[in-house]
């Protein structure tokens, strides 16, 4: 392929770019083929719609096998982020008020900033043709747009991945001192942890009639969640926040923690676990 040089070290580090429901075997592998150009090689994929593995992935992947070669497939977004401490999502435009919307400079430079003080990093790209839900925006840390001609604004796939690629590489050929980041003292937390938290809060609330009426329910968990993933919680944070809930949901004002009437509540129903001491 014209401008490869197999002498050349591959470089191979850096966000992982996940694709939600893809559909083209093609666009998955030119997506490929863009992340080898800047030095990219970690592709997620959330149940490709025409499945995997593909050849006519590999196809126009023009020989950035090494990244399709080490794909991995998911069921859900979810799934695809859980292990991952700072995610980005790609949109055309702000949809909802709760999350920071950085221009992709910026967000490559926090990346790069992250990815160096050893957090796991990742970049939601959504469907060719709707882009991502809400509720998979829900589950990133901060948005990233790209200035484009308002009057043409669409981006194929495999462009947005290009760009967001090409700014990785430049975070890394200028000096990072103006980034308003450190490494935290304490390890911050997963996409899994926040979700634990998330389905913790979401139960607690259910129980007591907090989603009212019944039909608002889906957007005041959205609104919820959205909320929850703005501060960049550690895993501290997150134990005491579910060890606080878990104390509120099994002690009351007139039963309270260490008192005889909690402890009788306890001992009547011992099949309950116990709260958090987190």
């Amino acid at each position: 392929m014209a401008g490869t040089n197999s002498e050349k070290p591959l470089l191979a580090e850096g966000p992982a770019i996940i694709l939600v429901h893809p559909q083209l075997g093609e666009n998955i592998g030119m997506v490929a083929r863009a992340m080898a150009n800047f030095g990219l090689a970690e592709l997620r994929l959330v149940s490709p719609r025409d499945g995997w593995p593909s050849e006519k992935a590999r196809a126009a992947a023009s020989r950035a096998d090494h990244v399709i070669d080490g794909a991995k497939v998911y069921d859900t977004t979810r799934e695809a982020v859980a292990d991952l401490q700072f995610v980005y999502a790609t949109t055309a435009r702000d949809r909802d008020g709760f999350k920071e919307v950085r221009a992709p400079g910026v967000a490559a430079d926090t990346l790069r900033a992250r990815f160096r003080a050893g957090q796991p990093v990742g970049i939601l790209f959504g469907r060719e043709r709707t882009g991502l839900t809400n509720d998979e925006i829900a589950l990133a840390d901060e948005i990233v747009t790209f200035p484009v001609n308002p009057a043409f604004a669409s981006l194929n796939l495999a462009q947005a991945v290009l760009l967001m690629s090409y700014e990785w590489m430049r975070s890394g050929l200028e000096s990072l001192d103006a980034v308003p980041f450190q490494a935290p003292e304490q390890p911050p937390a997963t996409k899994t942890h926040l979700h634990g938290l998330f389905d913790h809060i979401e139960e607690a609330l259910d129980a007591r009639g907090y989603f009212r009426p019944p039909e608002k329910k889906p957007k005041l968990v959205e609104n919820l969640r959205a909320m929850l993933t703005r501060p960049g919680f550690s895993l501290t944070e997150i134990q005491v926040i579910r060890g606080v809930i878990s104390s509120l949901d099994r002690f009351t004002r007139d039963a309270p923690r260490g008192s005889l009437a909690a402890h009788e509540t306890v001992r009547r129903k011992p099949n309950e676990a116990a709260p958090h001491d987190e």
